[in-house]
C-alpha cells in the first residue's frame, strides 16, 4: 500500500510538471507574439517617418537591447545563489527577486536570450531592410551591394556584442544579477 502511495504521488508530479511545462510554453509563445508585434510595429511606424540617422539610431538600440538580454540571460544561468540569500537576511532589496531569477534560470534565459535576443535579430534584420531600400532609393546604388553591407554590419555588430557581452557576463555574473534585481525591484517590489 506504502509503494502504491509513492506511484500514485510520482504520477501526479509528473502530471504536475507537464502541465507547468506546458503553461510555460504558452505564456512563452504569447509574450513572444506582443514583444515582436510591439517592436515590429513601432519601428516600422517610426521609421516611415525618420530620416537615415535616426534609422541607423534605431537599428543601433535594437541590436544593443538584443545584447544586454543576452547579457542578463547568461548571467542568471551563472550566477551563485548564495549571496543573494545573505543580502536577503540583511533585508536588501532585490535580493528575494535575484534568487527567483537564478532559481529560474531556465526560463529567464529562454525569454532574455530566445525571446528578446532572437525578436531583436529579427526586428534588426528587417529595420535593416529598410534602410537598404531607403539608401539604395535614395543614392540610386545596387541594392545587392547595399543589401549585403547592411546585413554583413548587422551580423557581424550582433556577433561581436553578444561574445563580448557573454565574457563581461560569465565575469560579473553576481553583480548583473544584483543590478537586474534592484531594478525590478523599483517595479515589482519583493513579495
Amino acid at each position: 500500500m506504502f509503494n502504491g502511495g509513492i506511484i500514485v504521488s510520482k504520477k501526479n508530479n509528473r502530471k504536475s510538471n507537464a502541465r507547468s511545462r506546458r503553461k510555460w510554453l504558452l505564456t512563452i509563445l504569447l509574450w513572444s507574439v506582443f514583444i515582436s508585434g510591439s517592436i515590429s510595429l513601432l519601428s516600422d511606424s517610426l521609421l516611415q517617418q525618420v530620416n537615415m540617422v535616426v534609422a541607423f539610431v534605431v537599428l543601433a538600440f535594437i541590436i544593443v537591447v538584443g545584447i544586454i538580454f543576452d547579457i542578463i540571460g547568461i548571467a542568471v544561468t551563472a550566477a551563485n545563489e548564495t549571496p543573494f540569500h545573505a543580502m536577503a537576511s540583511k533585508k536588501i532589496h532585490g535580493a528575494k527577486i535575484a534568487i527567483r531569477l537564478i532559481r529560474n534560470a531556465d526560463k529567464v534565459s529562454t525569454f532574455c536570450n530566445d525571446v528578446v535576443g532572437d525578436i531583436s535579430g529579427i526586428v534588426s534584420g528587417s529595420v535593416g531592410i529598410f534602410i537598404a531600400q531607403k539608401i539604395v532609393h535614395e543614392f540610386m546604388i545596387n541594392s545587392t551591394v547595399v543589401n549585403v553591407g547592411i546585413g554583413a554590419v548587422i551580423a557581424s555588430m550582433t556577433i561581436c556584442g553578444k561574445a563580448v557581452g557573454k565574457t563581461y557576463a560569465l565575469e560579473n555574473d553576481n553583480k548583473i544579477v544584483s543590478k537586474v534585481s534592484k531594478l525590478m525591484y523599483l517595479i515589482v517590489k519583493d513579495r
